[in-house]
């Protein structure tokens, strides 16, 4: 029976998405804790606070996703001189939206506090479709150049809002 509920839990998951993960999580760790005890209000406060636990970790997954992204795209844009343009790549440890496309180095201008490059990048989808294309900011930090605006694109990081 035990075999049963884990396969429906697991299957349950895995049609609700990564969005519902974290309630499924909580709803199922709720019922066993408030069942072991036989109190509601210990099962309340587990199920809201290991949903609250999976809510966090999805976000520092898709944080370091998409930072590891904006590197790839700095990096790529670092060596360009003005109008340049070069082809930037990430490959994510597990490779889920893995994504390319080209970034374009519009000009490189000087502030008080740091040199600046205005860039333009696509993202290319697999399947080929037509790019998406953004534009932000990098500074230069040091010897490396790094993502200048919090969120350049709040479309293109949605899992953030």
């Amino acid at each position: 029976m035990r075999q049963l509920r884990a396969a429906v839990l697991v299957a349950a998951v895995g049609l609700a998405g990564c969005r519902s993960a974290s309630e499924i999580t909580g709803l199922a760790a709720g019922a066993v804790a408030g069942g072991a005890t036989a109190n509601p209000a210990i099962g309340y406060g587990v199920a809201v606070g290991t949903a609250a636990a999976g809510d966090e970790l999805f976000k520092w997954i898709a944080r370091s996703r998409q930072h590891g992204e904006q590197e790839a795209i700095a990096a790529a844009a670092a060596d360009l001189p003005d109008g340049g343009s070069a082809p930037w790549r990430i490959d994510h440890t597990i490779p889920i939206d893995n994504e390319h496309g080209d970034v374009r180095v519009i000009r490189t201008f000087a502030t008080p506090l740091a040199t600046c490059r205005e860039i333009v990048f696509s993202v290319l989808d697999d399947p080929p479709a037509p790019p998406a294309l953004y534009a932000t900011d990098l500074c230069r930090n040091g010897d490396r150049w790094e993502w200048a605006l919090a969120e350049p694109a709040v479309p293109r990081w949605s899992s953030l809002q």
